[in-house]
């Protein structure tokens, strides 16, 4: 019999499987932590630079189209710039708008043909990571608002994007790359003089924005690169387009989604890159037809600002 007081041991087991739990909630605990530095108030995020002046014969018009907020739910692991043919890991999901022949296996030149959501016609590719809340209930965000825009270029004329180019903005791997190639702005709809590279904390009845600014100053001859940049890279600070490029229409993405006054959010992300907000990314692939294309030129060239939203979408 044991003596009063005394209790028998604990098998070393149970020792081990509590020890192995305290570890994994203190180390979720610090990751939740860690990625809480992922997250801002738009009172740290910093001023939109001011615009470059244009000069004389400067593309300074627009045009915008309406290629649909991805409604139809068009997701999946593809990437056809960087990875054709084959899927990607099941954790990293893309959003796509316009041509809705993107599949796992699909390649760029399987698109050819294939139907469009956009209303203009245009049947290129535009594709991202999608967004979701971090406790990851709930589906994909379908964005509130998707904004589809061509801009000019300051110092000049722009030249028609060629068929079959591929562009992207931002960097997968942003976070284990140093960030170097990192484009990834968010804003408030309340705070639209405003942007950070951090997920941003929007108040009460204001909107998640999401906003891609792609390169625009083309090599001249290749549709795609080694590194899927060196061929379309981003204009000089003025505006101007390094040497030997020319200037192409510039696209802006503009998306903005509802999000609970805080509720943490974030991208689909390789699993390295901790859903860092610096790995945002967004690519095209150009399957506008040229009669399409060389109306968006003439109206940047034209200094026109050019709207086809109002053309109804049907999946042509």
């Amino acid at each position: 019999m044991a003596s009063a007081g005394r209790h028998a041991p604990v098998p070393f087991a149970v020792v081990v499987e509590v020890v192995l739990v305290l570890v994994v909630v203190l180390g979720a605990l610090l990751i939740q932590r860690a990625d809480e530095r992922f997250y801002t108030t738009m009172d740290d995020a910093a001023l939109v630079p001011v615009a470059a002046p244009a000069v004389a014969g400067a593309a300074t018009g627009s045009y915008t189209w309406d290629c649909g907020r991805n409604e139809r739910g068009h997701r999946n692991t593809a990437n056809i710039v960087v990875t054709p043919g084959r899927p990607g890991p099941s954790h990293h999901v893309h959003d796509y708008v316009g041509n809705l022949g993107v599949r796992a296996e699909s390649t760029v030149d399987s698109l050819i043909g294939q139907a469009t959501t956009c209303g203009n016609g245009d049947r290129s590719t535009y594709y991202w990571p999608v967004l979701r809340h971090a406790d990851h209930s709930g589906p994909a965000q379908v964005p509130a608002s998707l904004t589809m825009t061509y801009l000019g270029n300051p110092r000049g004329p722009v030249v028609a994007m060629p068929w079959l180019l591929r562009a992207g903005v931002g960097d997968a791997y942003a976070r284990t790359n140093g960030g170097a190639n990192a484009r990834a702005w968010w804003s408030c709809t309340d705070t639209p003089d405003r942007r950070t590279m951090k997920y941003p904390l929007c108040g009460g009845g204001t909107r998640v924005v999401r906003i891609f600014e792609f390169p625009s100053c083309w090599d001249g001859s290749r549709l795609d690169s080694p590194d899927h940049r060196g061929h379309v890279v981003f204009p000089a600070d003025g505006g101007g387009c390094p040497v030997g490029t020319f200037a192409v229409p510039r696209l802006r993405i503009t998306m903005t989604y509802v999000v609970p006054a805080g509720t943490r959010y974030q991208i689909d992300a390789f699993a390295e890159q901790r859903n860092d907000p610096a790995t945002d990314h967004g690519f095209l692939v150009n399957l506008m037809p040229a009669p399409l294309m060389n109306r968006v030129v003439s109206c940047l060239n034209d200094g026109v600002a050019c709207d086809d939203t109002t053309t109804k979408r049907s999946a042509s």
